[in-house]
C-alpha cells in the first residue's frame, strides 16, 4: 500500500504540538522573569530621579520636601501601576519615625525620608525582612542604596 495523499498524520500533528507546548512552558516563565526584571530597573532608575530631586530640594531648604508634590512627582506611579511612597522622617513625630522602614534589626533605613514602591504584590511591611517587602524596591542609607529590598544587608 502506498500512501497517495500528503499530508501530516494525526501522530506527527500530536509531536508538533507536544514540541510547541514544551517550548512554551520553558519560554513563558523566563519571559515573564524578564518582563518582572525591566520593572524593577525601571522603578530604580524613578525612585533614584526622585532621591535626586529631593537631594536638590534639601540643598536650597536644609529639610527633605514634606511630599512628592515639592518636587513635580505627585504624579508618579510605579511599572505596577501604584503610586510611590514617600514619608519624610527627619524632623518627624515619633509616630511618623515609627512607620519608616526597617532593617533585619529593626533600625531605620533611612534618617531623611523614605521612598519605595511596594513592588509586583503591592503589599509592604515596615521591615524589609518581612516576606511582604521582600518584592519591594526602596530607598536606602540615606540613597546610597535603591534596589530590592531582597537585595539589602
Amino acid at each position: 500500500m502506498r500512501r497517495s495523499a500528503r499530508g501530516l498524520t494525526v501522530i506527527e500533528v500530536l509531536i508538533v504540538l507536544a514540541i510547541v507546548g514544551v517550548l512554551a512552558g520553558i519560554a513563558l516563565p523566563k519571559y515573564l522573569d524578564y518582563r518582572e526584571r525591566i520593572r524593577v530597573a525601571q522603578a530604580i532608575t524613578d525612585i533614584a530621579a526622585m532621591n535626586a530631586k529631593a537631594r536638590a530640594y534639601m540643598l536650597d531648604n536644609k529639610t527633605p520636601p514634606d511630599s512628592l508634590s515639592a518636587i513635580n512627582a505627585t504624579s508618579a506611579i510605579d511599572p505596577w501601576g501604584r503610586p510611590y511612597v514617600y514619608l519624610k522622617l527627619l524632623g518627624a513625630s515619633k509616630g511618623v519615625i515609627g512607620k519608616a522602614r526597617k532593617n533585619k534589626g529593626l533600625v531605620p533605613i533611612n534618617s531623611d525620608f523614605d521612598l519605595y514602591s511596594v513592588g509586583r504584590d503591592g503589599i509592604s511591611a515596615g521591615p524589609l525582612t518581612a516576606g511582604a517587602s521582600r518584592d519591594d524596591v526602596v530607598r536606602a542609607n540615606d540613597g546610597r542604596f535603591i534596589g530590592l529590598a531582597a537585595d539589602y544587608e
